[in-house]
This record gives C-alpha cells, sequence and structure tokens, in this order.
C-alpha cells in the first residue's frame, strides 16, 4: 500500500487548451508546475472540477493524468487524481489508470446519475471503484452543491474507513464547518475544499487544503494560515475578508470555474490554458 501524508497547500488546477479548447495543451503543464512550486504549492489536484474533468473524454483525462505525473516526479510535486463523474466503466478504466501511472492518491465523485441515497449505498459505489486502484490512497470528493448528495460525512467516514482497504479521507467541499470539524481524526487526511471559509476552518483544526483560489493567489492562504497559526486571529479575519472580496470580484465575470481561469490568465499570461469549454461559459 502506498503511503500518503500531506498537509498544506494542494492546487487544484485548470485544465490547459489550446486552439479554440479543441486540443489540451501538453505543453503548459510543466510550467504550470514550476509556478505553483515557486509559489510554496507542494500538491496538485488533477482532473476535478477546476480541472473541467467531466467536460474531458476518458483518453483526454488518461493523457492529462500522465502529463502531470511526469512533471510532478520530476518537481517532487504530490499528484492527485480526480476520476470520477463518467460512467461507470470509464471510472473504473482511469482508476486503474491512476494506479498503472503510480500517482499519490485518487479522489472520486459519487455517481452523480444513480445518486447514492445512503451512506452504506456510497460506501458500495466507491468501494467498487477502489477495488481497481487496490494500492493507492483513495478519497471521496463531497461537494454536495455540485452532485446533490448530501449524506453525512463523519458518518461516512466510520463506515467507509471499515469497508474499504485504501481508504484514507476527504476533500470536503461544503460552508457546514461544524460538520466539517467533526471529520477531523488522527489517520485521517480531511481536505478544505471551500476557500471562503479558510479562516474558520484552520481555527477548527484543519492543515490541508484543496482550493481554486490556490492557482490564483496562493499568498492569501499563506498568509491566513501563517496569521493564524501565531495567534492573529484579527489579522487573519482581515486577511479572510479580502480573499472573500476578491473572489466576489472575480465571480463577477462568469461561473465559478470560468471565472477563476479567466484571473488566472490575467494574472499568469505565460501559463497557455485557455478558456472553459462548453457548456460553461465562455
Amino acid at each position: 500500500m502506498k503511503s500518503f501524508s500531506f498537509t498544506g497547500l494542494m492546487a487544484p488546477v485548470f485544465t490547459p487548451y489550446t486552439n479554440n479548447n479543441e486540443k489540451v495543451n501538453i505543453n503548459a503543464i510543466e510550467p504550470y508546475v514550476e509556478l505553483l512550486k515557486a509559489n510554496h504549492v507542494n500538491g496538485v489536484l488533477v482532473n476535478g472540477t477546476t480541472g473541467e474533468g467531466m467536460l474531458m473524454s476518458t483518453e483526454e483525462r488518461m493523457l492529462v493524468t500522465e502529463a502531470w505525473q511526469r512533471s510532478c516526479k520530476k518537481h517532487g510535486i504530490t499528484n492527485m487524481v480526480q476520476i470520477g463523474g463518467a460512467a461507470y466503466p470509464d471510472v473504473v478504466q482511469l482508476a486503474q489508470h491512476a494506479s498503472k501511472m503510480d500517482v499519490d492518491a485518487v479522489l472520486c465523485l459519487p455517481e452523480l446519475y444513480f445518486k447514492p441515497k445512503s451512506c452504506e449505498q456510497l460506501v458500495t459505489y466507491l468501494k467498487g471503484v477502489a477495488m481497481h486502484c487496490p494500492t493507492t490512497p483513495f478519497f471521496y470528493y463531497h461537494i454536495p452543491m455540485f452532485t446533490d448528495v448530501n449524506l453525512h460525512m463523519p458518518t461516512f467516514l466510520d463506515r467507509a474507513e471499515k469497508e474499504i482497504t485504501n481508504f484514507r479521507g476527504i476533500k470536503y467541499t461544503s460552508g457546514d464547518l461544524e460538520q466539517g470539524s467533526s471529520c477531523l481524526k488522527e489517520g485521517r487526511t480531511i481536505f478544505l475544499g471551500a476557500d471562503t471559509i479558510l479562516c474558520g476552518a484552520v481555527a477548527a483544526g484543519f492543515d490541508s487544503f484543496i482550493m481554486t483560489t490556490i492557482n490564483i493567489c496562493p499568498e492569501a492562504a499563506l498568509e491566513i494560515i501563517a496569521a493564524m497559526d501565531r495567534g492573529a486571529v484579527a489579522d487573519a479575519r482581515e486577511k479572510q475578508r479580502l480573499l472573500n472580496a476578491r473572489i466576489c470580484e472575480i465571480l463577477a465575470h462568469g461561473d465559478w470555474v470560468s471565472a477563476m481561469k479567466k484571473a488566472f490568465r490575467e494574472r499568469f499570461p505565460s501559463i497557455e490554458v485557455g478558456t472553459t469549454r462548453p457548456p460553461l461559459n465562455m
């Protein structure tokens, strides 16, 4: 079993496109990795929501995984790959491919059409996927505002840890900090995915973060975390207020992914990431 230990910032990376978004721009990936590492970001999440994983073919997702894995290994950055959000046979194929590529971890969405109605059903689905990457640390992607799967995560975690051998934790993208805090436990990795509650999450004990704004302004997250760690709560709150204001400013230009990708292009024009694919706003 591959070990997994990560704290700090992991960027849910944008998928770079070229030729009017017709092709994946593999050439942009290594400069992207170098940029993140220079900004104290030590991990990436590939093919997630921010990365438009559900807007790519299975073949494209595997191609992107391979390119990120090459660059991440070269530069010593952790690579987690999101494998869900597709037809079940494709999810299985992506799990097998991620395992073959020896990525550091996989993250998986729930079934999005035949949605699980209970923690038991969710565990059964994920267990069926995880058996196809049995030595790779396996995480669940909790993002109920997109999936409409809003189950009690502490209960789910207890069950998943008993039934899925390689299960290691969740990416928690929800504003419900009370439930999120109840997920924290020794031996689990719980990634916060909600940019706007970072200050409160650090106070609650979170130490691992996968947030879209880490791509655009990683210094904001680092400053909030550092302020909380030294007990400067008022300073951290003010920095959180400024980050949230920046997010509102960005979202004036479109939906979450499209607007964030636009903000990334504007700050780092040397990385050719293109725009978002339909049906996201262009």
